[in-house]
């Protein structure tokens, strides 16, 4: 299964449309998960054109994005379990946040965002995994965003590009 992982869009605000490296990666996507920061709920409906989106809200989102996600989210996939948390907050760093989100869950991997920062690793037996920014890259040098792989196990990889068009 490949599922897409985009984090922080920030459209309008941050680009018109969805870069054309990540609408590679979109066309194949067996599911689309989204971590916080759409900005508008037409990211939503953008990106659902491709396959089944799932996702949580964001510190920046709206009532329109707020009524349809919730801020933690857990699902099931081919036996692993993937929690899905935006990561803002007041104490601690964005990636400490993320793991006291699912303190009592026990899941596989935790997928977050709100840092633009991409991260793969491993923490407290946990893959944690923040795909970047596919539009607004901050002080990162390239923009990104996540595929995972899962099968018999969870494997993540960033794609990352120059570019935002």
């Amino acid at each position: 299964m490949k599922i897409v992982v985009v984090s922080d869009t920030h459209i309008p605000r941050k680009a018109k449309d969805f870069p054309t490296r990540l609408l590679r990666d979109l066309k194949t996507a067996d599911l689309i998960i989204h971590a916080g920061d759409w900005q508008t709920i037409s990211v939503f409906e953008e990106l659902s054109k491709y396959a089944r989106v799932v996702g949580v809200s964001g510190n920046v989102d709206g009532p329109d994005i707020k009524s349809h996600f919730k801020e933690k989210l857990i699902l099931s996939i081919n036996g692993f379990k993937i929690g899905v948390v935006h990561g803002h907050g007041q104490k601690l760093t964005t990636e400490k946040r993320a793991l006291a989100a699912f303190k009592e869950d026990h899941v596989d991997c935790i997928i977050f965002g709100h840092s633009h920062i991409p991260i793969l690793k491993r923490a407290e037996n946990v893959l944690l995994f923040n795909p970047g920014s596919a539009t607004d890259k901050r002080k990162q040098t390239h923009f990104s965003y996540g595929i995972l792989h899962i099968g018999e196990s969870i494997e993540a990889e960033h794609v990352f590009y120059e570019t935002k068009h």
